[in-house]
């Protein structure tokens, strides 16, 4: 059994509220949540918030929410709550969706877990898009990832990774999506680790995971997934529509 978990927050800093934003007449999260259950590989979607504004809105659609803790560190504790809470096993895989991602292809949730069939010894997965606009490879917003010949991370940042020193120097650059598998016992794990210094810096948690030894396998996806930072992000999202 695959579970589908979106953690959800009503405040941010750069945009309140973003959840419940209308994306062409559907709050963002009902979005979220309706590509999530498109997936055939996911068999139950639970959206875990802090607010109960969210819990109103997604249950008003007929969508599943847990809530959780208000001083959760990241979305990743957020989502470790709500697993302990529904009492999931430690085998089983737990798929973190982007909550601010609401056109993402529904394929991409079962590229994310196949590893996993593959290798049972594997604890965790994410995603990568091969960059096409180049705005994208030096914007901070977007966190490039870099991985080894079998497609592990070696580390994600802000920055561009890996720069060429030379001019004239070909390289590609892939933009990290933010969608995560884990087994249940990894995911537990994680969450006891202390913040990274990385972490701290870059303000990305999966380096807290290889900051502690452990490894992250990198899915390359075909689908992009634009997500919505801000509220001018909006009206670009509605456009694929």
């Amino acid at each position: 059994m695959t579970i589908a978990i979106i953690p959800s927050r009503y405040g941010s800093s750069r945009f309140e509220g973003k959840p419940l934003r209308l994306i062409a007449g559907k709050s963002m999260i009902q979005r979220v949540y309706e590509q999530a259950q498109k997936s055939k590989a996911i068999s139950q979607t639970i959206v875990a918030t802090d607010d109960e504004r969210i819990i109103k809105a997604v249950k008003a659609f007929g969508g599943k929410a847990v809530m959780t803790s208000d001083d959760c560190r990241s979305g990743t504790d957020r989502v470790a709550q709500t697993a302990q809470i529904m009492g999931l096993g430690p085998d089983e895989i737990i798929v973190n969706i982007q909550g601010d991602q609401p056109v993402f292809n529904p394929l991409t949730i079962d590229e994310l877990i196949a590893p996993f069939a593959a290798d049972p010894d594997l604890v965790m997965s994410t995603l990568a898009f091969k960059i096409q606009d180049t705005r994208e490879i030096t914007d901070p917003k977007d966190v490039k990832v870099t991985f080894d010949n079998n497609q592990f991370a070696l580390y994600f940042s802000r920055a561009q990774i890996p720069y060429p020193r030379d001019p004239g120097t070909k390289a590609d650059f892939y933009k990290h999506l933010g969608f995560y598998a884990y087994k249940k016992s990894f995911l537990d794990k994680m969450v006891t680790l202390p913040t990274g210094t990385c972490e701290q810096i870059e303000k990305l948690e999966q380096l807290r995971v290889l900051e502690f030894g452990y490894k992250i396998k990198v899915v390359i996806t075909p689908y992009d997934s634009p997500e919505i930072d801000l509220p001018e992000d909006i009206e670009r999202i509605e456009s694929t529509f």
